[in-house]
């Protein structure tokens, strides 16, 4: 889906008629991921509704991405696909994890539900191809999802002052423009204005795999292209680190753009 916001293109998913373009015979699974990365767009009640609309149209399953889910800003709430189109319910598996509002990322915990013959069948097959979490990982799973809430508010806030610096900075450097994201600690800024420049060596930044390798190479900055992501010429950007951090980063991001001739 693509948004407008500030005259700017923001990346969401793919809007119903998208869908229904791409959509062939075989097609049996949509992967639905709000807030989203690598955007951190977060799909509307309404969006969510015509999706969900469309896939039970369809007999179209939904493997919905929820790990962002209390990752929200500026009083916008992320909509469950399975809770807005409750016929949806016998087909989508919600998938989820503790490495996101939880901090959790080296426990390598994730979970889904579902419906429970797919669930059961999920089991047999993790069951004989992977080895399990370390049970100390999951039973500090359990006490995350379990124990105290309130704290996870209070890092939004934290990530949101962290999003609005780094939005700030980045539309400060030249011939870039980045929305501001709703949900998840990603930004997805545009480099369409640099497209075409040269480094002070004489490489031609013609794509983003090329921004990204010369700014690594150049400021010691490590961004993600977003060819990666099937959508160019953009870069992702992670906000998941101190003030201080992003602040050096976005400094030298603007002193790579504008060395660019």
């Amino acid at each position: 889906m693509m948004r407008v916001v500030d005259d700017q293109l923001f990346i969401l998913g793919a809007p119903v008629e998208q869908l229904e373009a791409a959509r062939t015979p075989r097609t049996k699974v949509l992967l639905w991921c709000s807030p989203s990365n690598p955007t951190g767009a977060v799909a509307s009640r309404e969006e969510v509704e015509s999706i969900g609309r469309w896939a039970v149209e369809h007999g179209i399953w939904v493997v919905a991405d929820e790990i962002y889910e209390h990752l929200v800003y500026d009083g916008v709430k992320a909509h469950s696909i399975a809770e807005v189109e409750p016929r949806l319910k016998d087909r989508t598996l919600t998938v989820n994890g503790a490495s996101k509002a939880y901090a959790m990322t080296g426990w390598r915990v994730g979970y889904a539900g579902g419906p429970k013959p797919l669930i059961d069948l999920m089991r047999k097959v993790a069951g004989q191809t992977t080895t399990n979490p370390a049970s100390i990982s999951q039973w500090a799973a359990v006490e995350a999802l379990n124990g105290p809430q309130d704290f996870i508010a209070e890092r939004a806030k934290h990530f949101e002052r962290r999003r609005d610096l780094v939005v700030s900075m980045l539309n400060q450097a030249t011939g870039v423009r980045c929305a501001t994201p709703e949900g998840a600690f990603y930004v997805y800024p545009s480099i369409e204005g640099l497209m075409g420049k040269r480094t002070e060596g004489g490489t031609v930044i013609d794509s983003d795999d090329a921004f990204a390798t010369e700014l690594l190479d150049a400021e010691g900055v490590a961004v993600v292209q977003g060819s990666a992501f099937g959508l160019s010429p953009y870069f992702r950007v992670s906000y998941a680190t101190s003030e201080d951090v992003l602040e050096e980063a976005c400094r030298r991001i603007q002193r790579f753009c504008a060395g660019l001739r």
